[in-house]
């Protein structure tokens, strides 16, 4: 599957709405998409196809030195293409280059998306007890830090500006 990652802008809006439909049971509005295309720590990242279809796509927050990823989502006939990985790997590369950490939440029965944040270097650091609602369920608050100026733990190398 080819694909490219490019920034969000509002032509992606309308489908990135309905995916988040479709991966979330609270999903974003279009109207919350908007306002982070104009929220200066904001950055929002999509996947599209040789047609411009999304297949996926990832948002981060920046305040400082500290990263927060809001969601990651992928369609459905797009996963197991390494497209949520793709989107992952711009945000810790940034964050190897910028930040302190990265920090997320993820459904405590998402197994899939908890082994995709481990590859990548997330471990889990705590548990929030009912913080989905529909369906209830405990949160991983799973954290990648990274260590600005000696060896990257999750690659093994040095660091390098990108």
């Amino acid at each position: 599957m080819n694909y490219k990652i490019v920034p969000m802008d509002r032509s992606h809006i309308p489908e990135i709405a309905g995916l988040e439909k479709l991966c979330f049971a609270e999903p974003w509005s279009e109207k919350l998409l908007e306002d982070a295309l104009y929220d200066p720590q904001a950055s929002f990242l999509v996947a599209e196809d040789e047609t411009g279809r999304v297949l996926g796509y990832a948002g981060l927050h920046a305040v400082l030195d500290e990263g927060y990823i809001d969601n990651v989502a992928v369609r459905p006939d797009a996963r197991g293409q390494g497209v949520a990985s793709a989107l992952l790997e711009v945000f810790c590369r940034f964050g190897q280059a910028h930040l302190s950490f990265l920090t997320l939440e993820v459904r405590a029965g998402n197994g899939p998306a908890i082994q995709l944040y481990l590859k990548h270097g997330f471990e889990q650091v705590g548990r929030r007890k009912n913080y989905y609602q529909r369906p209830r369920e405990d949160a991983i608050l799973m954290t990648r830090e990274f260590a600005h100026g000696t060896e990257d733990r999750h690659t093994g190398t040095a660091e390098t500006d990108l």
